[in-house]
């Protein structure tokens, strides 16, 4: 069963210390977004310490609220399930209309089983937001290019991995950035499971983009000379657009589980 609450009682959320563990930018972004929605009971998952739950409490939104890791959670008289994204949820099947999911996937050994459970969950015509690392951005493919990783997706060796459980206190999965999950791949896996995109914002504009003009140019240049059936087939613009190449660190999708859909 879930458990929702409201802005009439969400008691000592005023007195709470959550803080984001995602930048306050993307938590904005989607705050922005769902507070032009009809108001109605959302799934919060990771919701970390609880500061983007409390948030949209107090935007009116039944919030119910799931962790791996329900210990760190800090918001009072706020209900926490214990939930895993890799595995099936603890809620019934179309129990939300709406689900936030911020710098979880790329923590996770199986995004696609959690984009699943997200179909489950929601309603037809209920609305996912996703966030995850940009590693399409121009930076971050020269980045890939130069050094064979990302900044968010350093080698995991066995030196960072004991300082992360260190730090973390054996939870190194809030902070291990496992699973580099691309646009394309994750368009893909929400297409898969009857969700049709919305839109992909970016958390804000990255300040230095303008050294990579050159490159930028080069790559719209291509794009605009590969033929149209082969730019729609492999999202050429999408590829190329301001949100994904000239993105900031994060991307952020929000879609809409498609009438009738059935996951496959």
């Amino acid at each position: 069963m879930t458990s929702h609450l409201t802005t009439s009682n969400a008691g000592s959320l005023a007195d709470s210390e959550a803080a984001p563990l995602a930048h306050q930018a993307i938590h904005d972004t989607v705050v922005g977004i769902l507070e032009k929605d009809a108001r109605g009971p959302l799934l919060d998952v990771p919701a970390g310490e609880g500061a983007l739950a409390a948030r949209l409490i107090k935007a009116g939104f039944e919030v119910s609220c799931c962790d791996l890791y329900p210990e760190i959670f800090r918001l009072k008289d706020v209900p926490i399930h214990r939930g895993d994204l890799n595995a099936e949820l603890p809620f019934a099947n179309r129990s939300f209309d709406h689900v936030t999911c911020l710098e979880g996937l790329e923590h996770i050994e199986n995004p696609q089983q959690a984009i699943r459970e997200f179909a489950r969950v929601l309603r037809p015509g209920g609305t996912v937001i996703v966030s995850v690392p940009n590693i399409l951005n121009i930076e971050e493919r020269l980045k890939w290019l130069l050094y064979g990783y990302t900044s968010h997706f350093k080698p995991m060796s066995r030196t960072h991995v004991e300082r992360l459980r260190a730090e973390y206190d054996n939870r190194e999965e809030i902070a291990a950035h496992v699973n580099p999950i691309a646009y394309s791949e994750l368009r893909y896996i929400l297409e898969k499971n009857g969700f049709q995109i919305e839109q992909v914002r970016r958390d804000k504009p990255k300040s230095n983009t303008w050294m990579y003009w050159p490159v930028v140019l080069l790559i719209r240049l291509i794009a605009g000379l590969t033929p149209g059936d082969k730019r729609r087939e492999r999202w050429t613009e999408e590829l190329a657009s301001d949100e994904v190449l000239l993105g900031g660190n994060t991307l952020i999708i929000q879609a809409v589980l498609r009438e009738g859909a059935v996951a496959t």
